[in-house]
């Protein structure tokens, strides 16, 4: 098929990438000249692993091509994804002027019946207000159709080229067998297309990133009290994720969560629900937790230091939201920093792909270290906020001898206590045993 993807943002980007796998000819629009540029020579402009093999293949292969016009994009796509960000505004609820805007853009543009994809996450009720901007401005038919995306960073290739499911709100016979010739290739071991209508499809996606949210703060809140009745999180976390009506996934605690999904969806369903005069305390509640376990670590450091750490230095190890991504929106290393230093400390960090999107944001409000361990040089403390594998079996010796003191935070209950108690250090994690 012949797909156009307006927006190369993460979601775009991935999208037509891996559409273009399967044999489709891909053309993927932006604005941003300069980006285009990159893509046009081959440079991937996100980190995601395995996406460089894809884009680099389907662009020798001819099957992915970019460009700045959107009318050369979209004159012989079959399909139109539309994937651009959908920003909370002031009020939290999301933005949809970049998809309405670009809705009118294709409206003006487009000669022959078309499919209207969704791609991008969007309140409920959007692909009506998407549908009527289409009839204002053309006679030509056009089928809307919410395809939300469940795309975890880090895993983003695995999870478009084999999902769990496929959701497609429409109720048009004729996008029906489209979407399903589309997506046939990504489900042949038996997973699921469902098909249903557009709002439901909608809340679909607000829904799953929200309960996800909640399963994990709910994880968090266990094990704050885990520290104040000596219990231990990791075994309450076996023990009932071995019901299968719960389950194991997403129930490690740590520092709260952080990316471009599930704060601003929580948030947008809270807002939705206000907007219907519905009260969703319980993800208020998730929103007001994870605030306050953002920075439980500063806290854990505070106590140590007898709430006085002007003139300490920290190394702080893990700046992106999650592992396997440069991703830092939300990330919540960014307010252990903030915590740190307006209280007189100084930092030194190191993440092994997300630093340059730090140093654009921060600038020099950190000191940035070529390896983790040249991070430790100085400090008197070392703090964890990212679970990256480098981080996990680390040389304790040479942290020894770098380190001022054996004092580990770890925000992401990395190593085990009992070899922390043989080396001998001070180490403070989520929901566990203190080790001094």
């Amino acid at each position: 098929m012949k797909i156009a993807v307006v927006g190369t943002g993460y979601v775009g980007l991935v999208t037509g990438t891996c559409l273009a796998e399967t044999g489709n000819n891909v053309i993927c629009v932006d604005i941003n000249e300069a980006k285009v540029k990159k893509m046009q020579e081959g440079q991937v402009p996100i980190y995601e692993p395995g996406l460089d093999l894809l884009f680099h293949r389907n662009i020798e292969q001819g099957r992915l091509h970019f460009t700045t016009n959107l009318a050369e994009a979209i004159e012989e796509a079959q399909i139109i994804f539309m994937a651009l960000p959908t920003p909370p505004g002031g009020d939290g609820a999301a933005d949809l002027s970049y998809i309405l805007g670009a809705a009118k853009d294709i409206s003006k543009i487009i000669k022959e019946y078309k499919i209207i994809v969704n791609k991008s996450t969007v309140p409920v009720g959007t692909a009506d207000k998407v549908r009527a901007v289409f009839a204002e401005n053309t006679n030509i038919e056009v089928d809307v159709v919410s395809n939300p995306e469940f795309l975890r960073e880090g895993v983003a290739v695995e999870d478009f080229m084999k999902p769990d499911r496929v959701v497609l709100g429409t109720r048009s016979e004729r996008a029906k067998k489209l979407m399903t010739d589309l997506y046939g290739p990504y489900v042949r071991q038996g997973n699921p297309i469902l098909f249903m209508d557009e709002r439901s499809s909608e809340l679909t996606k607000y829904a799953a990133n929200s309960f996800l949210a909640t399963k994990i703060t709910f994880m968090n809140e266990v094990a704050n009290l885990c520290e104040l009745v000596g219990a231990d999180v990791d075994a309450v976390r076996r023990g009932i994720g071995s019901d299968d009506r719960i389950g194991k996934r997403f129930l490690f605690p740590g520092i709260g969560y952080g990316g471009s999904c599930f704060p601003k969806d929580v948030q947008a369903l809270v807002m939705a629900a206000d907007e219907n005069t519905y009260d969703f305390q319980i993800l208020k509640s998730v929103m007001e937790v994870n605030e306050r376990q953002k920075t439980i670590l500063v806290d854990k450091v505070l106590k140590y230091y007898k709430n006085d750490i002007a003139g300490k230095h920290f190394a702080l190890w893990g700046l992106a939201f999650k592992p396997e991504t440069d991703d830092i929106r939300e990330a919540p290393a960014l307010y252990i920093i903030d915590a740190l230093v307006k209280n007189g400390a100084t930092v030194t960090v190191f993440d092994p792909e997300g630093m340059s999107n730090v140093k654009g944001v921060i600038g020099d409000k950190v000191k940035y270290a070529e390896n983790q361990y040249e991070a430790l040089e100085n400090a008197d403390a070392l703090l964890i906020a990212t679970e990256w594998s480098v981080f996990r079996n680390p040389d304790f010796d040479k942290i020894e001898a770098v380190l001022k003191n054996k004092v580990i935070f770890d925000g992401r209950n990395l190593y085990d206590l009992d070899k922390m108690i043989e080396l001998g250090y001070y180490y403070n994690s989520i929901g566990r045993k203190l080790v001094d």
